[in-house]
């Protein structure tokens, strides 16, 4: 495979310094503009990849609302530890995944193969009987899927760049949730005992099977890294690795040094990275709301069908404040800040919905909590900010962020017994404490962060020469 030590990519790193000589400024620009619509248009895929990855994952919720649990006998807390296993398989593979793919290099083939198993899973969940084990090697499957995918995205696009992808990817979290209950009110209403079978187990037949035939298209569209995709010229291979260079990502002539196990070295004895990881656990919690969706929104006491229908709205307004919030952060170069807009409104909402059971006010509290995940996005793009500079470090930080955060995914699944509802009064209050605890532990986070460019911006005012400058110009997007 290629690597930036390969005598190939010695030619192309070589050119890196020529490029903005040679080439007079606007004709740069305008060769940045075309790498960046066709590096957006290859990675527009992910967003129907992601989509597909979420569908597969809470179609099971959607399946409770029409016999899941009674025909395979779930009693108390059965299904919600059904929930629960899949983050076990889900946590395990997530950074041996990653430290796979920054090894082989070639995320154009794992993404896919991974999809091509978890949908083969989700097929197969249909006709089970017992849907623990299903769920389990679901969880296993779909592991390398997320934190790869953001690792992907933040190879390719400069740090203020980084937040609106990474929520344009990531709205599949809000497709799969809108487009997901169209589509399970469809077969959940049209499938019932045909051929013999249950609508739910059509539901997982007909969504794995969707996910198997995309992953076979992603194989040819997925870009692998800047430095070993074969469809980009020279020239703007040259150019895609030097607008990061420049961005902070590391001198061009160090890229790749580092190796998978010295990024794990570094990524487990670096405080920060345990920090967020311990932070995101409590957001996660906050957010559980979202595996049980479709029974929140039942609360508001309508049948299967509409609730299904009344489900899409506040997806797709999430969608929408994602887009913005995200530009927004990107635009201003502010993480934190736009964090703590998208969980002080979801504070707001999860408030609504413990002190009242009128229709209204519920279900604008769903839109209201529905765009809380915008903030997660925001978490992933400042990760990914802070080791920018260390790829391998970085693959592996995001990953070890995304599985020690799903322990608070495991946490929630038991937040919502039914016995708590319909008002879900004190469930709400849990994730309530949790979101608060989460922002206190990153605004620790960014005033520590805010400290250290200081003293950056000290330490550049001291420096002697430009080169000095040059080794401690980096600072801390917050």
């Amino acid at each position: 495979m290629a690597t930036p030590s390969d005598p190939t990519a010695v030619d192309t790193i070589d050119t890196i310094n020529d490029l903005p000589k040679d080439v007079p400024c606007h004709a740069r620009d305008d060769l940045e503009k075309r790498l960046l619509r066709k590096i957006d248009l290859r990675m527009s895929i992910l967003l129907i990849l992601f989509t597909l990855n979420l569908i597969d994952r809470t179609n099971i919720s959607n399946a409770r609302l029409q016999g899941f649990e009674n025909d395979l006998h779930l009693h108390g807390q059965q299904y919600a530890t059904t929930l629960s296993i899949l983050p076990v398989g889900y946590i395990m593979m997530q950074v041996p995944g990653n430290m796979f793919l920054h090894w082989l290099e070639r995320p154009s083939i794992i993404i896919p193969c991974c999809m091509l198993v978890w949908g083969a899973i989700s097929v197969l969940t249909g006709t089970t009987k017992k849907d623990l084990a299903a769920r389990f090697f679901l969880g296993f499957a779909e592991a390398p899927f997320f934190p790869g995918m953001i690792f992907l995205v933040s190879k390719w696009y400069k740090r203020d760049e980084l937040a609106l992808r990474i929520a344009l990817v990531s709205c599949g979290s809000f497709l799969s949730s809108a487009f997901g209950s169209l589509l399970a009110s469809a077969v959940l209403q049209g499938m019932q005992d045909k051929l013999g079978q249950a609508a739910w187990r059509w539901l997982f037949y007909i969504e794995g099977g969707i996910t198997i035939l995309v992953a076979i298209c992603a194989i040819f569209v997925l870009p692998d890294f800047p430095h070993n995709t074969r469809w980009m010229t020279p020239e703007e291979r040259a150019l895609a690795i030097s607008r990061l260079a420049e961005d902070g990502h590391g001198k061009a002539d160090e890229l790749g040094k580092q190796t998978t196990m010295q990024g794990l070295r570094d990524a487990v004895s670096d405080w920060k990275v345990w920090w967020f990881s311990v932070a995101a656990m409590f957001q996660l919690v906050g957010q559980s709301f979202f595996i049980y969706f479709p029974t929140l929104c039942a609360t508001l006491g309508y049948d299967t069908t509409v609730t299904l229908l009344l489900c899409a709205p506040p997806w797709v307004y999430a969608a929408i404040v994602a887009f913005f919030l995200t530009w927004y952060s990107d635009k201003k170069q502010m993480r934190y800040k736009c964090f703590v807009i998208s969980n002080a409104f979801g504070v707001l909402a999860s408030t609504m919905s413990a002190i009242t059971m009128n229709k209204a006010a519920r279900y604008i509290s769903l839109f209201l909590m529905a765009q809380i995940l915008t903030g997660y996005m925001l978490l992933l793009g400042w990760i990914s900010n802070i080791f920018a500079r260390e790829p391998a470090k970085r693959a592996i930080a995001i990953a070890l962020m995304n599985a020690l955060g799903q322990t608070g995914g495991i946490i929630g699944s038991y937040v919502w017994p039914l016995n708590w509802g319909p008002t879900y009064r004190y469930s709400y209050v849990i994730c309530i404490a949790a979101l608060g605890v989460s922002t206190g532990m990153f605004g620790c986070m960014y005033l520590y962060l805010k400290h250290l460019n200081e003293q950056i911006e000290r330490n550049e005012r001291n420096a002697k020469d430009v080169n000095e400058i040059r080794e401690i110009s980096f600072k801390y997007m917050v």
